[in-house]
């Protein structure tokens, strides 16, 4: 059991920091010889876990992926029984996820989109899929709302969630090319705007 813990621990020290250096520099320009620097871990211990850098790429982002459900499912707005309301607090909650210093305003899902995409299908798909459950989650939050407030309303709830994460997406790229987190809360509230003349609330 011990040797258990201790081949997690360091699993999750490779993970750890390959996610912070990708989103710091990209995939591209991090090298498994700097991961295993930074973790102390020689090469051999690194290949005993990934088989080669883009096994590490996918774990790294299912890493990440997993961390951010984390941190949404600790967000408040889950509390909310109106599903209009608990959109409105969806969106209060990345709003302050934009203002809070402590929180690294990159995705890697993002990223690796934007970086890998037509040189590792693999990656990419991974990025989809995870871009789609999010979308899922969101739409179904907007499928509640719909059947209370809109019900004859004629909007496809799917690419309306879809259209949620392109704009946080670009706002997240834009805020890198700016340095500043505001384009990132004027997004969310231009959305939320378009949301309340949907809903007309």
């Amino acid at each position: 059991m011990k040797a258990t813990k201790e081949t997690l621990s360091t699993k999750e020290q490779l993970l750890q920091t390959a996610m912070e250096l990708m989103l710091a520099k990209g995939f591209t320009a991090v090298t498994v010889d700097e991961i295993c620097e930074k973790t102390g871990i020689t090469k051999g211990g690194f290949f005993h876990y990934f088989g080669s850098k883009e096994d590490l790429g996918k774990a790294a982002l299912e890493y990440f992926w997993q961390l951010q459900m984390q941190m949404i499912q600790e967000m408040p707005f889950h509390s909310i029984k109106d599903p209009l309301k608990k959109m409105h607090g969806f969106l209060d909650s990345f709003a302050a996820f934009a203002k809070n210093p402590q929180i690294p305003k990159s995705c890697l899902i993002g990223n690796f989109s934007q970086e890998l995409s037509a040189t590792y299908p693999g990656i990419r798909t991974l990025c989809d899929k995870k871009f789609s459950m999010f979308a899922d989650m969101l739409k179904q939050i907007l499928d509640e709302a719909k059947a209370i407030y809109a019900p004859r309303l004629r909007v496809d709830t799917k690419s309306l969630a879809e259209h949620f994460l392109a704009i946080f997406q670009g706002a997240l790229i834009l805020s890198k090319a700016k340095q500043d987190t505001k384009v990132i809360e004027e997004s969310i509230r231009h959305f939320r705007r378009y949301v309340a003349s949907l809903f007309k609330s």
